[in-house]
């Protein structure tokens, strides 16, 4: 069976108006007692597989859940278990699960890469839950006889560390969890008590937050693109291969807003989010055709979200890397904690805000919708990538070519001016830079659809110089950035002079290096 959910973390400023929604005479409270297992090097986890038995009420349930279809989406398979023998085995301190039991199951698929025996052999009890469950139905008021029902569930609890019961972890989630019916009414109830009680995606499971506990982390470490996930052949249709980029994107871009938006102030949880978000604006900008369901507000929020995202990220960057790096070099430090702290719009600031969210749940909305019914779904992607492709890569040869025309005597000058702004030349090549970002990923969506069996090393070696000339110049302009935060800051502290001068001499080392790297990626045949 497939489990189709969404979870949210709730706000403490909203957590008493959610209770009197959450807490009503239909609803139903029980104790959830449950008890996880993993083998010690957590083998399970590693695979995406979350196995328990739980107490629900007077019942013992064995429970392994795995990845889904979707997003939201997760392959799940319960089995009651006889109460006499479960208390047997807690009586000897041997209540272990029977793996046995899925080797007819559809479930059996996300266990193929073990052999079941020897993990048997190797299962411990790693943690426990003890949570409160309040759960109440939602149903749909339709005219026909085909009402459609969500499970809503609101958890409270903690986990507690297998061995040492000392360690514990707070759980506050409220799930809704799509019973029967239609795929739209879950997503229409998600985002009418997202906006009404400012909700958080998260995906971090029970599962996850215990195999946190138990390595002593707050937060799983930042997830970086996965194009290997991408669930695309050359029968894609249009709409089927937009809604896969955007999935692959959001594979990125979830377990990084998740943990941000739990407390994490990591600068790579903040930084794969802003690489997921580019990668998915790319998507949504250079497909918008192959979709009648892609909504035009999209791009705006993810574009704003994005903007603050990197300003934050520039400040802590310099505070945490640059600055260590500069004074080993022998510059004066300077102190940024100030500047940062006066940023109004942090990270979790910025992903907790609601037009954000709900626009995450219309994105999750759009990859599990049905693809077949749009118009275009008997137009193949693969007949339009080529002419997409050839479009972004004469952008990015124009924009090299204006970039030339613009005078190249201030990047060989040797009088730099540590207050200068951003000039005409930086413009042209923070657009160069932008369109080289673009080509580059929707060159990795489009790849496995056009590269040819014979020509594999050589959309390889293209890709590879893009990605070179892309990181080079995206480099420039970072440095650029950093040149002129430190020109700003030694206005009030002459300090921060050694920073702005140790740019400068860097940017007018730049050039000849990028140039070199542009000239092999323009050399280079391309793969369509």
């Amino acid at each position: 069976m497939q489990e189709i959910e969404l979870k949210f973390l709730v706000p403490e400023s909203r957590l008493k108006g959610l209770m009197r929604q959450v807490k009503v005479k239909s609803s139903q409270v029980t104790q959830l007692a449950a008890h996880y297992y993993d083998t010690p090097d957590q083998q399970l986890a590693q695979a995406g597989i979350g196995l328990r038995i739980r107490k629900e009420g007077d019942t013992w349930v064995q429970t392994i859940k795995a990845g889904g279809d979707g997003i939201a989406a997760r392959l799940e398979h319960n089995a009651v278990l006889d109460d006499k023998q479960v208390q047997e085995m807690l009586h000897n301190n041997g209540l272990m699960p029977d793996l046995t039991i899925y080797a007819e199951t559809p479930v059996a698929s996300a266990l193929t890469n073990f052999k079941l025996k020897k993990l048997a052999q190797n299962l411990t009890r790693l943690y426990v839950t003890n949570v409160e469950r309040t759960t109440r139905l939602l149903i749909e008021d339709s005219s026909d006889e085909t009402n459609s029902c969500i499970e809503m569930a609101y958890d409270h609890g903690e986990v507690v560390h297998g061995t040492d019961d000392s360690q514990r972890k707070t759980i506050q989630e409220i799930e809704f969890e799509l019973v029967s019916g239609d795929l739209d009414f879950l997503f229409t109830t998600a985002k009418t008590w997202c906006k009404r009680y400012k909700l958080c995606l998260s995906t971090v499971t029970k599962a996850e937050n215990g195999g946190l506990l138990i390595n002593g982390q707050n937060h799983s470490p930042a997830v970086g693109a996965d194009l290997s996930q991408l669930d695309l052949n050359k029968d894609s249709s249009m709409p089927a291969f937009i809604r896969a980029a955007v999935h692959n994107c959001l594979l990125q871009i979830l377990p990084n807003s998740s943990a941000i938006v739990a407390g994490s102030i990591d600068d790579e949880h903040v930084l794969q989010v802003s690489i997921g978000l580019e990668r998915l604006q790319a998507a949504l900008t250079a497909f918008d055709s192959f979709s009648d369901e892609i909504n035009p507000d999209w791009l705006p929020i993810l574009k704003q979200t994005s903007s603050l995202l990197d300003n934050y990220y520039q400040l802590t960057h310099i505070n945490t890397y640059i600055e260590p790096e500069l004074q080993a070099l022998g510059a004066p430090a300077v102190d940024w904690t100030t500047d940062i702290e006066n940023i109004k719009i942090t990270p979790i600031n910025t992903l907790r805000a609601n037009d954000f969210q709900l626009t995450l749940l219309e994105l999750i909305a759009f990859t599990m919708s049905d693809p077949s019914i749009e118009p275009q779904t008997d137009k193949l992607a693969l007949d339009k990538l080529a002419k997409i492709l050839s479009k972004q890569y004469n952008k990015c040869l124009k924009a090299d070519k204006e970039t030339d025309e613009v005078s190249s005597t201030e990047l060989g000058s040797d009088d730099v001016n540590v207050d200068m702004d951003i000039s005409e030349d930086n413009q042209d090549e923070a657009l160069l830079c932008d369109h080289l970002k673009a080509l580059r990923y929707i060159s990795e969506f489009s790849a496995p659809l056009l590269s040819k069996k014979k020509a594999k090393k050589k959309t390889k070696r293209w890709l590879k110089r893009l990605i070179k000339a892309h990181i080079a110049l995206e480099q420039r302009n970072d440095d650029n950035q950093y040149q002129q935060f430190y020109a700003l800051k030694s206005a009030k502290d002459t300090n921060a002079l050694y920073g702005a001068g140790w740019f400068a001499a860097m940017l007018t080392d730049d050039p000849i290096y990028i140039e070199t790297r542009l000239a092999k990626f323009k050399d280079s045949s391309t793969f369509w």
